[in-house]
């Protein structure tokens, strides 16, 4: 079988866990701190915060922010639930707006029309796939409103907009390191700011509220990474690039093979990067294509068959977001990870074809 997913860790990390174990600082620690720095660096910011996971990534800027109670914060429907949970988690409200249906990513205009309709305190774009939302026009739109942009990059580690890696983008960034992403730290989640006074609220709120030993300004959760968790995330840091060069490789493979067939293959437009978290393909014909993919050993998964505002948690909210709903009921990915070798690619492709044919 061709996995979805296959995470790769090196040997280098499990001798860096090793270490920390050794040290016995298992907790927030020296190892934290040199992985947040060399994450801040990778993305071109100031700052960077390790926490416990994507989540609590998105919770914590929101928090930073000043985002809660009687806030409504304008975002995508088609992600994944966390980057909404967080959203309520804060105190405020989520509202959405329609997805373009080239890329997956909010539609600005839509955006656009939604913000002003609904009185926005703050927009979430979502990276989703690995793909760059349109962020010109959404931070645009932000400065005219005088509110803040949250990148949630947790699918976009390394992706470009415009020459500038995601994150460097908004006023605040996260991102998750979950196994299925592009590099993992098991669990684990970083924020990025160039923002004193963001990293500054970040940095209290996920420890507790705490300034001092025993002093504790504000209210807050105990959100931190672990030292384990960072010592994976170093090394997989250092392996990024050319996990990102084989995925954009397979990738490539795989749109020019598929050409002929029905499918409709992901776009890259030509001021993005594209990281390939997923490599996702439209089909009317979804669920016999899966069936006979898994019959052939080949793995896929669909991300997401159900919008947000279709969730029972969230049946109370409305959203007029055809794009979103019709790519819901279409898309699934094709395994394209940096383990999936020039063969497996090959074997895919000559199973669709063969399918179609």
């Amino acid at each position: 079988m061709i996995p979805i997913a296959n995470p790769t860790i090196s040997d280098e990390a499990k001798e860096r866990v090793q270490a920390v174990l050794d040290s016995g600082m298992l907790a927030d620690g020296p190892e934290v701190r040199e992985f947040e720095r060399e994450f801040a660096d990778y993305c071109g910011v100031e700052h960077a915060v390790g926490t416990a996971n994507g989540t609590t990534a998105l919770h914590a800027a929101l928090e930073a922010l000043d985002i809660g109670e009687g806030d409504l914060v304008l975002t995508t429907p088609f992600s994944f639930i966390a980057t909404t949970n967080a959203i309520r988690f804060s105190g405020a409200e989520p509202v959405f707006a329609d997805i373009d249906p080239d890329t997956y990513n909010l539609d600005p205009d839509s955006v656009r029309k939604v913000a002003y309709e609904r009185d926005i305190d703050a927009i979430v774009p979502v990276h989703l796939y690995g793909l760059p939302a349109e962020m010109e026009p959404i931070c645009k739109l932000a400065t005219e409103l005088d509110i803040p942009v949250i990148e949630d990059a947790a699918q976009a580690h390394g992706a470009k907009y415009q020459g500038d890696r995601v994150g460097s983008i908004g006023d605040v960034a996260c991102f998750s390191f979950y196994p299925t992403k592009n590099m993992t730290t098991g669990e684990g989640g970083m924020i990025v700011t160039d923002r004193d006074d963001i990293a500054s609220s970040l940095r209290q709120f996920i420890n507790h509220g705490r300034t001092g030993s025993y002093e504790h300004e504000t209210i807050g959760h105990n959100f931190r990474m672990t030292s384990i968790a960072a010592a994976i995330g170093r090394a997989q840091l250092q392996q990024l690039p050319g996990f990102i060069e084989t995925r954009r490789k397979n990738a490539e493979q795989l749109t020019d093979g598929l050409e002929s067939t029905s499918l409709e293959t992901p776009s890259e437009p030509s001021q993005m990067k594209h990281v390939y978290h997923q490599y996702t393909v439209r089909s009317n014909d979804r669920e016999e294509f899966k069936s006979y993919l898994s019959s052939q050993d080949i793995g896929s998964g669909i991300y997401y068959p159900t919008c947000i505002h279709n969730q029972p948690a969230y049946d109370n909210l409305e959203a007029t977001a055809p794009n979103a709903e019709a790519a819901a009921d279409t898309v699934f990915s094709l395994p394209v990870h940096p383990a999936v070798s020039t063969n497996d690619i090959k074997h895919m492709i000559d199973v669709i074809t063969t399918y179609e044919s």
